[in-house]
C-alpha cells in the first residue's frame, strides 16, 4: 500500500477512521488499481462477506417525452415528436406481465409537460393492483419535483399521495453530478443539486428509502466527483435513508456529445467503484449495474467493492437509447452463474435487501 501511495488510507481504514476529501482525491489519482481494489474489497467483505445480492425485477419507462432536453441523454423526445410515446396504465401492466413475477418494479420516465397528475397515481395503483407482491420503486427526485410543480402540491404531499397509491421507494437517478458548473453546461433545465438532496431528505423523513447515483465520465473533474460523494455521505449521516449507491458511466455513443466525449475505460469504471465503496462508509450497498457496465465488467466489479449485481431488468430503454452495452435481460440462472464463477455467494433479495427464498426453485 505504501508503494501505491495508499498507506495513510490503509491505516485510517484499519483504525475505523473516516476518509477525507483529500483522501478521496488521492484515491482517484492512484495508478495502482489492484491496490485500490484490495482496499475496497476489504471494506466490502467486512460489510457483506462473500454475499452478492440480486433481485427479480422489471423496468418500465412510461414515456420518453421530456421537457428537460439534457445534452447527455439520447432517450428524450420533444412533445409532438412522432417517436414520442406514453404508456397507459393498462399498457404498463401488460408490459410488466412477461416472465416470472417480479419482486421489484422500477418505473421512471421523462418530464412530460401534458400528462396530468392523476396519471401518475393511476399508473402506480394499476401496477400495485396487478403485482401486489412487488415493491414499486418509482420516480426519481427530478420526477417528484415535476409532480410537485404540475399538481401545485408540496413535495411531502406528493410523496404521501404516491405512497398511498403503492410507492415503496425511490430510484436514485437524476442526481447526475452535483456540480453546478456541470449542470449548467450539460443539463441546465434539471433541478439543482440542492433540490435533489432536499427531495431525497423529505422522502427519507417520510420513511421512503431511496437509492443514489453518480453519472461520471463526461466533463466533471475528480474534485467534483469527490464533492458529489461527500454530499451524499453527509445526507446519509443525517437520514440513513439511502439503501444503495449506483455509479453510472456516461454512455456517449448515441448522444449529442458523442463527438466530444469518449466512453469510459474499464480501468476508470473499476476505480470509481472502489473509491465509492471507500468514501461512502455509511451507505450499505454498492451496485455494479450490468446494464451500463456490461456483464463481464460488472462481474469483475464484485472484486472492487460492489456487493449488488442489480437484477433481471427486462426492457430498460434509457440506457439502451444511449448505447447500453448489454441485452435487455438476464435470467436468475445467468446471474447466479456470474456470481458463483466470480467466487461469491448469490443472494436473491427484495427491494429492501432482505434475503428471500427463490420462487419456483
Amino acid at each position: 500500500m505504501e508503494k501505491a501511495g495508499l498507506g495513510e488510507v490503509y491505516e485510517k481504514l484499519e483504525a475505523g477512521e473516516r476518509l477525507s476529501r483529500e483522501d478521496g482525491l488521492n484515491l482517484f489519482k492512484t495508478r495502482d488499481l489492484l491496490a485500490l481494489g484490495r482496499l475496497a474489497q476489504k471494506v466490502r467483505v467486512r460489510l457483506h462477506g462473500r454475499r452478492v445480492y440480486y433481485v427479480i425485477n422489471r423496468h418500465l419507462n412510461y414515456t420518453n417525452v421530456c421537457e428537460n432536453r439534457c445534452r447527455f441523454c439520447a432517450y428524450w423526445r420533444a412533445p409532438g415528436d412522432p417517436e414520442g410515446y406514453v404508456l397507459s396504465p393498462e399498457e404498463a401492466v401488460t408490459r410488466l406481465s412477461q416472465g416470472p413475477p417480479p419482486r421489484e418494479i422500477h418505473i421512471v420516465g421523462g418530464l412530460h409537460p401534458e400528462l396530468p397528475y392523476h396519471y401518475y397515481l393511476e399508473l402506480l395503483s394499476a401496477v400495485h393492483e396487478a403485482f401486489p407482491q412487488a415493491a414499486i420503486k418509482a420516480f426519481t427526485c427530478v420526477e417528484i419535483d415535476h409532480l410537485s410543480r404540475i399538481s401545485g402540491k408540496p413535495v411531502e404531499e406528493v410523496l404521501r399521495d404516491l405512497k398511498e397509491a403503492g410507492l415503496s421507494c425511490l430510484p436514485g437517478g437524476g442526481a447526475e453530478i452535483f456540480s453546478e458548473r456541470v449542470r449548467r453546461k450539460l443539463f441546465p433545465r434539471k433541478i439543482s443539486a440542492e433540490r435533489w438532496l432536499e427531495i431525497a431528505r423529505t422522502a427519507h423523513h417520510l420513511g421512503i428509502p431511496t437509492n443514489a447515483t453518480m453519472l461520471y465520465g463526461h466533463v466533471e473533474t475528480l474534485e467534483e466527483r469527490v464533492e458529489h460523494l461527500l454530499r451524499l455521505r453527509s445526507l446519509q449521516d443525517e437520514t440513513q435513508g439511502f439503501l444503495c449507491f449506483v455509479p453510472l458511466p456516461f454512455l456517449p455513443e448515441k448522444t449529442p456529445l458523442r463527438e466530444e466525449i469518449r466512453p469510459t475505460t474499464g480501468f476508470e469504471d473499476l476505480r470509481v467503484m472502489a473509491v465509492s465503496r471507500l468514501l461512502l462508509d455509511n451507505i450499505p450497498h454498492l451496485k455494479a449495474y450490468w446494464v451500463f457496465l456490461g456483464v463481464k465488467l460488472a462481474q469483475l466489479a464484485l472484486h472492487f467493492g460492489a456487493d449488488d449485481l442489480h437484477g433481471t431488468v427486462v426492457e430498460e430503454k434509457i440506457s439502451e437509447a444511449s448505447g447500453g452495452r448489454e441485452a435487455e435481460a438476464l435470467s436468475r440462472e445467468e446471474i447466479e452463474r456470474l456470481v458463483r464463477t466470480a467466487g461469491f455467494e448469490p443472494v436473491e433479495r427484495d427491494a429492501f435487501y432482505r434475503a428471500v427464498a427463490p420462487e419456483g426453485v
